[in-house]
């Protein structure tokens, strides 16, 4: 019988393992063809609006395969539940024996995403950042800022959402992060005092537009997942020194890169992977007068990374 591990259990692992460099690893080993990532499982529901991701796959010669089942429904919040939801399931290699269910009603989900930020600003941030600007004050946009810390140096933050409320609460759940914290409503605000933003809705209508972005800045779009999301003008691409994303076969089909490449503006030559990045086989940021982007997908490489490392935190008894 597999083991049932709960939130409450799955929580408590996290402060034991180190994340951003799990993900790192994940990143590297994703590029350098140690891991079998089949192609995305999707369900896209019209009413209510939601969606069902399904990632599955292994790293090469490893304990264990995971499959991963990640839900978005954004109207959960009237029926007083997260928009948040799924679950983890880690399967032995060698037998197929299930080993655990990781009922993580989709927190493994946000921590992964969250520590790609900090791995990319690891590589792709300006020395000097004047200011980090968060493009959607949700769960995301929150984590997003709480995994810089530590890794970008800078206390100044601005933050766009839909509206007074939602900034407001933002604010209030970010009082313990030390940030100084200003708050707008129009995102072009963000892009003309920040020198490293990130992404992180599920817009379908560019926020960030190419003549408002200025040189040495570095974006980080992770909102844009299913081909309909565009989240980043594609003529900001076209200009970026550095193109980057963490799923070279998956951007072909969804995210930034997807719009980008059928409106023309960039070819395949001008993209690289991140965990390329990591390992040094391709360049990241030499210079604060650069402009770069990464579009993040989301690859289940990361989900293998942190499923991972919970079942081997719990096995040893440290949770």
């Amino acid at each position: 019988m597999s083991e049932l591990i709960g939130y409450e259990e799955i929580k408590a692992s996290l402060d034991k393992i180190d994340v951003v460099s799990e993900i790192e690893q994940g990143f590297a080993a994703h590029s350098q063809g140690r891991a079998v990532i089949p192609p995305v499982g999707e369900l896209v529901f019209e009413d209510p609006p939601g969606e069902t991701h399904i990632k599955y796959g292994y790293i090469k010669g490893e304990e264990y395969y995971v499959i991963k089942i990640g839900c978005g429904f954004y109207e959960n919040q009237k029926l007083g539940l997260s928009t948040r939801q799924g679950m983890m399931l880690v399967f032995e290699q060698k037998s197929g024996h299930p080993a655990f269910i990781l009922d993580d009603q989709g927190l493994l989900t946000d921590v992964r995403t969250a520590a790609a930020g900090a791995v990319v600003a690891k590589y792709l941030a300006p020395k000097k950042v004047h200011r980090i600007g968060i493009i959607g004050a949700g769960c995301q946009g929150r984590m997003q800022a709480e995994y810089l810390r530590g890794i970008v140096d800078c206390d100044e933050l601005i933050v766009w959402g839909l509206n007074r409320e939602e900034l407001d609460d933002y604010v209030d759940n970010m009082q313990h992060t030390g940030y100084h914290i200003a708050t707008t409503l129009d995102a072009a605000e963000v892009a003309a005092s920040c020198n490293f933003i990130v992404t992180a809705t599920p817009s379908k209508t560019p926020l960030l537009k190419a003549g408002d972005i200025r040189r040495g800045t570095h974006i980080s779009a992770f909102g844009s997942d299913t081909p309909p999301k565009n989240e980043v003008e594609s003529a900001i691409l076209g200009k970026a020194d550095i193109v980057a994303v963490d799923s070279l076969e998956q951007s072909q089909l969804r995210g930034e890169i997807y719009h980008a490449r059928k409106a023309g503006y960039i070819t395949d030559d001008d993209i690289v992977e991140l965990g390329d990045i990591v390992t040094g086989k391709a360049r990241g940021r030499s210079s604060d007068d650069q402009l770069t982007v990464i579009d993040l997908t989301g690859v289940a490489v990361q989900d293998i990374q942190i499923a991972k490392a919970v079942c081997k935190v719990i096995s040893s008894g440290q949770s």
